[in-house]
């Protein structure tokens, strides 16, 4: 039983982990259920929302454990950590091996983070390519990849003191958007509107938009609806923070 008990928690943390990382939710039920039945349970029932995961493993003796877990993690899309927690689980589907290995194996998964400096060169690279994508001339796209470090600093830094991500949202793109016209302001050859566009990108939720509308698609409507309203109010906040901040500012 102790083993089980600790097979149940390993799965509520692998499927959390799932969700924070930016896979849908029917990724995250099969790859749970998999896993359950590969330890030895007849039948999984597997229930998994934005929000919470309910997990019960039935075994053939009749014996059956149940398992909750509130999701309380903000999704910071990381498509590196999910496929190395899918590569976790395939591996245990195939082959089983004791749980306390499966525990570890996860928690160095989770412990795993990109160098920073890959981040910053990536914005940099994305927003700047946008800007210029987008009709900027070059000295726009510089300037948005300047700006798009300001971003990161910002992914990094600002959710230690500001967990709602509608509020995040709206925080950084005001604060970025206000930086930009004063600086398109001061250099007239700059064009704030497509400076904001290639910035604007960093932050548009689009796995997020991407996974609510297959949620929706293959039948998971709660989940998809959920992730769907979830979507839009981020994208809402960041256009209220850059417009407002254009309105009071200039550009």
């Amino acid at each position: 039983m102790q083993d089980t008990e600790l097979m149940l928690h390993t799965l509520l943390e692998l499927g959390e982990s799932m969700l924070a990382d930016g896979a849908e939710v029917r990724r995250v039920e099969q790859t749970l259920t998999r896993m359950g039945k590969a330890y030895g349970a007849v039948r999984m029932d597997v229930f998994v929302i934005t929000s919470s995961i309910v997990l019960t493993m039935c075994f053939a003796d009749e014996t059956a454990v149940t398992q909750t877990r509130r999701i309380e993690k903000s999704t910071v899309t990381d498509f590196g950590k999910l496929e190395a927690i899918n590569a976790i689980s395939r591996s245990y589907c195939e082959k089983p091996f004791p749980v306390q290995e499966l525990a570890d194996r996860l928690h160095l998964a989770k412990s795993c983070r990109p160098a920073r400096w890959r981040l910053f060169v990536g914005s940099s690279l994305g927003g700047g390519a946008l800007a210029i994508f987008f009709g900027g001339t070059p000295w726009d796209g510089l300037s948005a990849a300047t700006f798009s470090l300001a971003i990161c600093l910002l992914q990094l830094y600002l959710p230690l003191l500001c967990k709602n991500k509608v509020l995040f949202n709206f925080l950084s793109a005001f604060a970025v958007g206000a930086a930009i016209c004063l600086t398109c302001r001061g250099l007239p050859a700059l064009h704030s509107d497509k400076v904001m566009i290639g910035v604007i990108m960093l932050l548009v939720p689009g796995v997020a938009f991407t996974n609510a509308v297959k949620d929706i698609f293959i039948g998971d409507t709660i989940s998809g609806v959920m992730r769907l309203i979830e979507a839009v109010l981020w994208a809402a906040a960041l256009a209220l923070g850059f417009a407002l901040a254009g309105s009071l500012v200039g550009g």
